[in-house]
């Protein structure tokens, strides 16, 4: 009975101190975030700084689990990015991604692993296995940089479709090699068909978990079981192809991209769609958070020092392998595509910043392979000096190349353009409480009158504009009703409209972010009144 208790007490004691730990972390993070604002460096490049300075001050030494990273950390990530994703845009760039995400990762990986072979005489089966780790890039950081240079939406949906797809690639690539350590060999033939099974048997469980959520989250207008249900679909798409043996990267993708894209040509209100796109955001942020303090904590500068010749061969040979599989590809899909422009593709080559799933990978290799421990430190000082190095230089890089410049009349007539969406979108959302029995006519009339003052106002201007007259827009619309919560479903409206632009790249997130400011303390009076 005393082993009983005290196996009761030391528990108590671990959960008490983990929990003074993620405290601390909170804490940590908070702190970086207000820091890396201010030096207006990446803010997960801030992260792992801190994990590096903190890692000693902690209770007790803490570092990431590849388990926990793949089964719940990457696809709450991958299913964040995939629901926020519009098809539409991926279909205008479906070639340039299917390149980079296919034969780009083969490319990257083969060079990669060439060089580590000749240049530290690594096995093959070790050095091949680093080629694919060093192949999978990190897109948090790059789009953390969009955010504050901006860039043209095609190059932002290149960045982002190939995220999506390159860490499926990248898996099932590791997994078949695996399969050649355990068995000794495998035909190219089998290895094909291997493939071939493993992706389309993920997309397939991907759409059929998908189509399935969205008939369930279509039926439940409550905001909060629609969150339940798309953590259960993020999460069980990628615990039942891992079952039935396929890619369960490539089913969280799909899946995210059928909840994402489907629900909106159903009848789902825009507060519920809101909640649930508001959450998964939170989510992304809050996950990779705590992935990049986590990777700043588990690096060990002393293994990194002794290590720190073979580390820079490898930054230099994925980054011989990167400018292999970007530059030649992108040059050939213009046979055939859009060209795209050697500033886009300086960035796609510059932005080849390694992460958390790299250093996952490492970790989750066999303690039977060979030479694994030096694998793993080769993969976290990389990864180490990929985001310190390349995350702090390349929106300096971004900005130089000046990609993208917004003038002051492009900015205005987005924010005419962001007006007519928002009013619009209200309309429709009086019309849904009219026909509903929710609003009286009387009121109906008053408060589409009023929106559409909003209409023809930003109408006017642009019609003015587009003649070539430089008229300003004047009028400033205030208050509609006295009706607080009929409002606050119209201003949610106003939001889902934007939210939609930013995802398909109508809008730039300069004006969305301010508008949604905007919205969000309008919100904010009517819940103080």
């Amino acid at each position: 009975m005393t082993w009983l208790i005290a196996a009761v007490n030391s528990n108590q004691e671990n959960v008490a101190q983990l929990v003074r730990i993620l405290i601390i972390l909170l804490l940590v993070a908070t702190g970086v975030a207000l820091v890396s604002r201010r030096l207006r460096i990446p803010y997960v490049t801030g992260l792992v700084v801190a994990g590096l300075a903190i890692a000693e001050l902690l209770p007790r030494r803490i570092g990431l689990d590849s388990s926990l990273i793949f089964n719940l950390f990457l696809p709450i990530l991958l299913f964040e990015a995939a629901i926020n994703t519009d098809i539409s845009r991926l279909r205008t760039t479906v070639k340039p991604i299917a390149l980079l995400a296919g034969p780009g990762v083969v490319i990257a990986s083969g060079v990669t692993a060439l060089v580590l072979k000749f240049g530290l005489g690594l096995a093959w089966i070790p050095t091949l296995l680093a080629g694919v780790i060093l192949a999978i890039t990190d897109t948090v950081s790059v789009i953390a940089v969009f955010k504050e240079v901006p860039v043209p939406s095609r190059l932002i949906t290149i960045v982002e479709g190939e995220s999506l797809f390159n860490d499926g690639m990248a898996l099932v690539l590791f997994s078949l090699i695996l399969k050649v350590e355990m068995s000794g060999s495998i035909t190219v033939a089998d290895g094909v068909r291997e493939l071939l099974v493993v992706i389309l048997g993920g997309g397939l469980v991907g759409m059929v978990v998908g189509y399935l959520g969205v008939g369930l989250y279509v039926r439940s207008d409550d905001a909060l079981s629609s969150i339940l249900l798309t953590v259960a679909i993020a999460l069980g798409a990628f615990q039942i192809s891992q079952m039935v043996g396929v890619s369960g990267v490539v089913a969280v993708v799909i899946a995210g991209l059928v909840m994402g894209n489907t629900e909106q040509a159903h009848n789902v209100s825009a507060s519920s769609r809101i909640t649930v796109l508001n959450f998964w955001e939170y989510a992304g942020f809050g996950v990779n958070t705590f992935i990049f303090l986590l990777i700043g904590l588990e690096i060990d500068l002393a293994t990194l020092g002794r290590t720190l010749p073979a580390v820079l061969l490898a930054i230099l040979a994925y980054q011989v392998g990167r400018f292999l599989a970007v530059y030649p590809l992108l040059a050939g899909a213009s046979l055939f595509d859009r060209p795209i422009p050697l500033r886009w593709q300086h960035v796609l080559f510059l932005g080849n910043i390694k992460g958390s799933l790299s250093m996952a990978l490492a970790l989750s290799l066999p303690t039977t392979l060979p030479e694994r421990e030096g694998l793993i430190a080769l993969v976290f000082g990389t990864v180490l000096l990929s985001l310190v190095g390349q995350g702090v230089s390349l929106p300096w890089l971004v900005r130089r190349l000046q990609i993208a410049h917004t003038s002051e009349a492009q900015q205005w007539i987005e924010s005419l353009q962001s007006q007519l969406m928002t009013a619009k979108a209200a309309q429709d959302e009086l019309d849904n409480l009219l026909k509903s029995g929710v609003l009286p006519k009387s009121v109906y009339e008053e408060m589409r009158a009023s929106y559409q003052v909003r209409i023809a106002a930003a109408e006017r201007s642009l019609r003015d504009f587009y003649n070539r007259r430089s008229d300003k827009l004047t009028a400033a619309i205030k208050g509609l009703s006295q009706l607080d919560a009929i409002r606050r479903r119209l201003l949610l409206a106003e939001k889902s409209a934007l939210n939609d632009a930013l995802r398909k790249r109508i809008l730039s997130e300069e004006v969305v972010r301010s508008r949604l400011q905007a919205i969000d303390q309008q919100i904010l009076d009517l819940e103080d009144d």
